[in-house]
């Protein structure tokens, strides 16, 4: 069955954009002295920068990284466009520009790799180091154990005594706000209640300390 090919408006629009944009950067960087296979790189490097930020903005939300990045590719591409329209002499490009054209490449290599090797906000501030317990002290000298003594006829065995519950392991304050907030933060995205197995995954701790929490928060 053949399949028709259909022309998308916004697809042809995007390309047409794309290509003027791209022709504009290289226009300016061969005026600013970037002569052969260096013009053409620069259009490449401002926009790989700008959809690795709106990627980064996509899959992991909002950030001061991923916007601060976006912004710097943002006015590259538009100062370029706003450049080459008549209102700067190519053939006269001042010193400042020449500079800034020149940094470009540095500048675009940190970006990138930021955003790239960066952690996520929810990745990195999921996990809270647990306080360490309390050392035990130290123990008393051991006395001689005594003589044992003689054993009566008959001895009536006590009666066990009742076991008794165990207490439950105590949460630090800044724990506990902490997992308030994850468990807001789960509630929101899922629609139910954040469980012990989930709390623990999320906070990297003990299960008996996160089913104490899940106490505390129901």
């Amino acid at each position: 069955m053949t399949r028709k090919v259909r022309p998308d408006a916004v697809l042809v629009q995007a390309v047409i954009a794309g290509a003027l944009s791209f022709a504009h950067l290289h226009d300016l960087a061969e005026a600013a002295g970037q002569t052969g296979w260096k013009a053409w790189a620069y259009p490449v490097s401002v926009d790989l920068l700008l959809v690795a930020a709106w990627r980064r903005l996509r899959t992991d939300g909002p950030s001061r990284l991923a916007w601060c990045w976006f912004l710097i590719a943002l006015v590259a591409s538009l100062g370029a466009n706003i450049a080459t329209a008549g209102l700067l002499d190519l053939t006269q490009v001042p010193a400042w520009l020449r500079i800034l054209v020149a940094a470009w490449p540095a500048l675009a290599f940190m970006g990138g790799t930021l955003l790239a090797h960066s952690p996520s906000p929810e990745s990195a501030g999921d996990r809270v180091p647990v306080p360490p317990a309390p050392a035990a002290p130290a123990p008393a000298d051991i006395e001689p154990a005594p003589e044992p003594a003689p054993e009566p006829e008959q001895i009536t065995a006590p009666a066990p005594a009742p076991a008794l519950p165990e207490a439950a392991p105590a949460v630090p304050p800044a724990l506990i706000d902490h997992a308030r907030k994850v468990a807001t933060d789960h509630r929101t995205r899922t629609g139910t209640d954040i469980d012990t197995a989930t709390l623990r995954a999320r906070l990297g701790i003990p299960e008996d300390l996160a089913g104490a929490i899940v106490a505390q928060l129901a």
